[in-house]
């Protein structure tokens, strides 16, 4: 479930198009290397897990081309780590200028489960070869890490109240689309002080873990850091939330309403 949560959570923060618009690649990301973001995860009022997202300079480079290297870790925390033991890895790399990614990797494991997986993704071929098979690539595909570093430098300026968005991102074994509504604007706390805030809402399949009434939020910071701050779904039992509490050497300045 940890992960399934995190790929929504960081998925969320992307639009590919709506029938109103088209959210354009600014030209620029709005990161830096070095960026280190750090996360809670909580069941109710206990620590479930905790994640941390690094942005790095790729030692390799891609059709001749550098790349950054982002790095997530995914652990579980506290009682959960005792029952249930956690200790998950991704890892991609996205072209310093388009920010698509070239190439995904995963290791996880769940207590005694283990997966990993290489993705591959071709942007002369459009194709994405992973573990399970070659699958085609149409248009911009994101895995859940690149996704969300190239919605934080796409512009929203004419983004309304309403606007639905459909993503597209590759997830073991094919491409898979998630629909998006944007919610508006809305103050937010978290554990590294109050933001001003835009609020997104994705569109849950329900099943052994969502109910069929769950929502999932998400709010982001209305500024040109664009860092999630905050998640919360609903779960057939009880509700998960996810808080920000650290975010070292950002592109731009970090400015709470208050801390």
């Amino acid at each position: 479930m940890t992960k399934y949560f995190l790929l929504a959570f960081f998925l969320v923060t992307i639009g590919a198009k709506s029938s109103a618009q088209e959210m354009n690649y600014l030209g620029e990301p709005s990161f830096k290397v070095g960026e280190e973001l750090d996360y809670k995860l909580k069941y109710g009022f206990f620590t479930a897990a905790e994640a941390t997202i690094r942005v790095g300079e790729s030692d390799k480079k891609f059709d001749d081309k550098p790349a950054y290297h982002i790095v997530a870790d995914a652990k579980t925390a506290g009682t959960f780590d005792i029952f249930y033991k956690v200790r998950n890895r991704y890892e991609t790399y996205v072209d310093q200028k388009t920010l698509e990614p070239y190439f995904y990797t995963e290791n996880r494991k769940e207590a005694s489960y283990r997966h990993s997986d290489n993705v591959t993704y071709d942007h002369n071929t459009d194709k994405i070869t992973a573990a399970k098979g070659v699958y085609p690539m149409k248009g911009k595909t994101f895995d859940f890490l690149s996704a969300y570093y190239f919605a934080r430098s796409v512009d929203i300026s004419r983004l309304k109240i309403g606007d639905k968005f459909n993503l597209q991102y590759f997830l073991e074994d094919g491409v898979h689309s998630m629909e998006i509504t944007y919610a508006g604007k809305e103050k937010m706390e978290c554990s590294v002080g109050t933001f001003n805030c835009l609020k997104f809402n994705p569109t849950i399949i329900p099943g052994r873990v969502f109910r069929k009434s769950s929502k999932l939020y998400l709010w982001i910071t209305d500024d040109k850091n664009r860092i999630p701050v905050k998640a919360h779904v609903e779960l057939v039992v009880g509700s998960i939330t996810m808080d920000l509490t650290g975010a070292k050497n950002l592109k731009y300045a970090l400015n709470p309403l208050k801390k």
